[in-house]
This record gives structure tokens, C-alpha cells and sequence, in this order.
């Protein structure tokens, strides 16, 4: 029977790799719902490429324009953040991608949740800013969450059939593409430069969080509530190749492994299929070409935003959710040009320590958190 699977942010890097997955398997998924923020033009021909029985458009000011484009097929044509939350709870539903860019993406989650569908999540910011709720609602709905990162992908293969505890979690990073680089070094740095990644073909925003390190950062975040482990539970081990995805390391001293080409249709199919593996074309992995592989540990002194990330998941709370926030700011700032690369930095620090700190948050209180982080960051670069 084949899976029904709707897809938050189908025409970013990881929503059009899972259309592949979807390509590559019609006897398995097919697509139920398709949504996009603002790519309007790539929507309509993914909708009339698999015919959805809905796809929403986020910016409300081009849904006339996708209704007219598809008005010539039985799709029901949405738009708005409200119908991105009230689509993923549609009855034949099985599996939800959320694969949508940061904080937007926590609330079509939870409305997922509630409605008992499988996610596999591939928004990494729904754990950073609320993971607490977003694990104890899963729990108390028996909903499964499969990770789409290829690190917790790795993470959670190397735990399948095991019941012994995690003694570590060996997160891997490629390190970027300014790993070498000095303080001074860093300081120049384009945004030319930072969005060219070494290993990963990824949307802007996650290749600039790859960059400054804020992304292992927040995957150290979601591998503590995913796997139910401590931040000191997690050593992020920095391995330029990107051939080991990740390690576990268990109290017998034994570690797991699982390796792979840097290629992210590959944890896709594997949420989308659990607990069976398909078969696939995709390049196998040639281990005698493989030459030497080399671990490093991350120098969190010129990398801070790593440093505030542990930060953040020592002290709970509300935090992390400050973290994102501010996060998002800065990193579309730069993207402007408007503040240099170690900047970011410096305003994420300003904003943690003068945002308002809640001990046990509410998500009304995520949600006043993230707005006033945002004003306060904002504030900073102006």
C-alpha cells in the first residue's frame, strides 16, 4: 500500500531531493500535499508533475496567481501559514516532511503531531527551539519521529536493534569551508565565500549555519532530544570528507558507524521507508578510493556560535529558542550584506544574555521568546 506523504518545503534543497525519492519509488509514495513559502514557479510544476491533492503557497499575494496556473487540475489551491498547519492534519496523510527553513516550521509540526502522523523531520529549528514539548507530545501521541539529517540519520541507523545506553554520540562536520581560517581571516570573509560549501549542494541559510558551525550546533541540540542523551553526551568531531555521517559509542567501549557519499536522498528514502531499506541507484560508495579519512576537534574560540549552542542546551529553558531567533536575524542580515561574518556572532551573544529567560516555557512563551529575540537582534544591527 502506498505511503500518502506531504511535503513542507518542496521546492528548497531537501523538498526537491525527496520528490526524487518519490520519483525513483511510485509503487511506494505518492504525494498528498505540496507547500512553498515563495518559489511559486517551481510549485506549479511540481503540482502538475504529481498532481497533489493540495499545495499551499505561504505568501498569501501569489495565491491568485497559483490558482490560475492550476486551475485546469483537480488540486484544492491553499495559501497562508494557517493552511500549511490545517493541511498536514488531512486524514489520508501517512508521513510529514518538514522540510521547511527554520522557525517556521515548528508550528505545522506540532499540528502534525496532534493529528497522529509520522514525521520525518528534516527542520532541525521545531527541536532547538522547543524540543521538550515537541518530545513530549510526540510521546503522548505515539507518533514517530525520523530524523532527516544525515547525521541523525547515521545516529539513529547505529541505534536500530540496540538496547544498550549511549555512553557517546560522535556528531560529525565537515568543519565548512573556513575551518583553517584565522580570526582575522574570518573576519573578511564574503558572502560569496561562505555559501560555497566543500561537500553539500544546501539551501542559503543552512550552508551559512554549515559555515559559522551554528548548524552542528543546533544538530547537537536535536541529537539531546532525539536520542535522549545530555549536550556533554555529544562530541562534535569535525571530519572534512563527510564520509562517516556519525558515530555511537557505547559502554562497552565498541563504536558504530555509518558511512556514505554525501547524499541527502539517501536519509530521505530511509525515513520515508522505515523500517524497510529500498533498493537504489543512487552511486554506491567505492571503499578503496576512499584514501585517507582525518578527525579534528572544532575550535570553538573562533567558532563561538558552537560554543553558545551547548550554552544554550546546558541551560534549557527558553534559550535555545533565543538562539534560533537571533540566529535567523543575523544570518539573513549578512546575507544582505549588512554585517560582517563574525558579527553574527557578536549580535547572537547581545541577544542571549539580554532576552528574557523563561525556566519552563510554555509554547506561547516560545512564541513571545522568538519575537522578542528577533526585535532585539534586529535592534543590534542597526
Amino acid at each position: 500500500m502506498k505511503r500518502n506523504i506531504a511535503i513542507l518545503g518542496s521546492t528548497g534543497s531537501i523538498g526537491t531531493q525527496a520528490l526524487d525519492v518519490v520519483r525513483e519509488h511510485p509503487d511506494h509514495f505518492e504525494i498528498y500535499a505540496l507547500t512553498a513559502n515563495n518559489s511559486i514557479d517551481l510549485l506549479i510544476k511540481q503540482a502538475r508533475e504529481f498532481v497533489p491533492e493540495v499545495v499551499v503557497i505561504a505568501n498569501e499575494d501569489k495565491y491568485k496567481e497559483l490558482k490560475e496556473a492550476l486551475i485546469d487540475l483537480p488540486i484544492k489551491v491553499w495559501a497562508g501559514a494557517d493552511s500549511i498547519a490545517q493541511v498536514v492534519e488531512s486524514e489520508p496523510i501517512d508521513m510529514v516532511l518538514t522540510a521547511m527553513v527554520g522557525y517556521s516550521g515548528l508550528r505545522p509540526t506540532i499540528s502534525a503531531i496532534r493529528a497522529g502522523k509520522a514525521i520525518a523531520l528534516a527542520n532541525k529549528e521545531t527541536l532547538v527551539v522547543a524540543g521538550e514539548l515537541i518530545m513530549a507530545l510526540a510521546t503522548e501521541k505515539r507518533v514517530p519521529i525520523l530524523p532527516v539529517d544525515s547525521e541523525h540519520s547515521a545516529i539513529f541507523q547505529c541505534l536500530s536493534g540496540e538496547s544498550s545506553p549511549i555512553e557517546k554520540i560522535l556528531l560529525t562536520a565537515s568543519g565548512g569551508p573556513f575551518r583553517h581560517h584565522t580570526t582575522d581571516q574570518l573576519a573578511k570573509v564574503t558572502k560569496k565565500e561562505a555559501l560555497k560549501h566543500p561537500n553539500w549542494d544546501m539551501g542559503a541559510k543552512i550552508t551559512i549555519d554549515s559555515a559559522s558551525l551554528m548548524n552542528k550546533g543546533f544538530e547537537m541540540i536535536e541529537a539531546k532530544w532525539l536520542f535522549n542523551v545530555e549536550p556533554d553526551q555529544v562530541e562534535v568531531v569535525v571530519h572534512p570528507q563527510s564520509i562517516i555521517h556519525s558515530m555511537v559509542q557505547f559502554e562497552d567501549a565498541s563504536i558504530i558507524a555509518q558511512l556514505g557519499l554525501p547524499d541527502m536522498r539517501l536519509p530521505i528514502q530511509y525515513a520515508f521507508g522505515y523500517p524497510h531499506r529500498l533498493k537504489s541507484n543512487f552511486e554506491r560508495l567505492d571503499i578503496f578510493k576512499l584514501g585517507t579519512m582525518t578527525f579534528e576537534k572544532p575550535d570553538m574560540d573562533r567558532f563561538r556560535n558552537l560554543a553558545f549552542a551547548f550554552e544554550a542546551a546546558r541551560t534549557k529553558g527558553n534559550l535555545p529558542c533565543t538562539l534560533n531567533a537571533a540566529n535567523e536575524i543575523v544570518v539573513a542580515s549578512f546575507l544582505k550584506d549588512e554585517i560582517g561574518f563574525l558579527e553574527m556572532s557578536d549580535i547572537i551573544e547581545k541577544t542571549m544574555l539580554k532576552t528574557s529567560f523563561v525556566k519552563t516555557p510554555s509554547y506561547e512563551d516560545y512564541v513571545a521568546t522568538d519575537t522578542e529575540a528577533r526585535r532585539i537582534a534586529y535592534e543590534y544591527i542597526k
